[in-house]
């Protein structure tokens, strides 16, 4: 091949990873302002508050994370020694709870694929701290579809924690959790492109998690607005989404659990 038929090749094939780019990016801002259904309730069907943890408990027997307003409600029933979801016994021990997520795993359902993973992760249950097996779990769910395998490993990926650090790939990951409506990937996206200079693209990224009920993106993007590098009607739009989201969000029953753990 000649010089300039190599200069012509190689041009080429910037010039279409620059449109792979562009395309890619196009998607991301288009998809991903809906949280997953993963999020909701599955008895009262609302989207639970933010952070999800803190605000429902998984039940191992079924996966399905219940919020705290439907938890106390099944408490206020008497229902104490099993799921309010699937009535399922609880488990009372670690070698319980593990054998329960274990057969769900072995019948390849990806949500007890990723909560092992997070297990083996932190070390719970009586398991061994194992970054490696916890990676390999976290792989497997996110092959399956699971959007929580995907931000973790956007984590452990970024920042090299267990595994050789490889940004690209945790952005990557990032990205696929947050085109399926994984609030925190999507902030982590803005902090990304806030770090490399990338001011307008974070701000637009902070907006669609703010309007998810995400409280922290809502103030940074108000810190972009003292900065300058935000426009007033865009923290304006930011603040009115991030309102409705969690009012949304909100129940009787939910605020009365607050107020009984506080």
């Amino acid at each position: 091949m000649s010089t300039e038929a190599a200069a012509v090749a190689q041009a080429g094939s910037v010039e279409s990873a620059n449109l792979a780019a562009r395309n890619l990016q196009e998607r991301l801002m288009a998809s991903g302002h809906e949280r997953p259904e993963g999020d909701r309730c599955p008895i009262c069907f609302d989207l639970v508050e933010l952070p999800v943890a803190a605000h429902s408990k998984m039940n191992v027997c079924c996966m399905k994370r219940v919020c705290i307003g439907c938890g106390l409600a099944a408490h206020q029933r008497g229902m104490f020694d099993s799921c309010p979801f699937c009535r399922t016994s609880l488990p009372h021990d670690n070698a319980s709870t593990l054998a329960m997520i274990q057969k769900r795993v072995s019948k390849g359902d990806e949500a007890a694929i990723n909560h092992l993973g997070d297990k083996y992760f932190h070390g719970m249950l009586g398991l061994a701290k194992n970054v490696s097996r916890a990676i390999e779990l976290w792989t497997e769910a996110a092959e399956l579809g699971s959007i929580g395998a995907h931000y973790s490993l956007s984590l452990v990926y970024y920042k090299g924690e267990g595994v050789e650090e490889d940004k690209p790939m945790g952005i990557h990951y990032c990205q696929q959790a947050a085109m399926k409506g994984h609030v925190l990937s999507r902030h982590n996206l803005g902090v990304v492109e806030y770090n490399n200079g990338n001011y307008e693209l974070a701000v637009q990224h902070w907006m669609i998690s703010a309007k998810m009920g995400y409280e922290p993106s809502l103030n940074t993007i108000k810190d972009m607005f003292k900065e300058g590098h935000a426009a007033k009607a865009q923290y304006a739009e930011a603040l009115l989404g991030y309102r409705d989201a969690v009012e949304e969000m909100k129940s009787l029953q939910r605020e009365e659990a607050k107020r009984l753990t506080n």
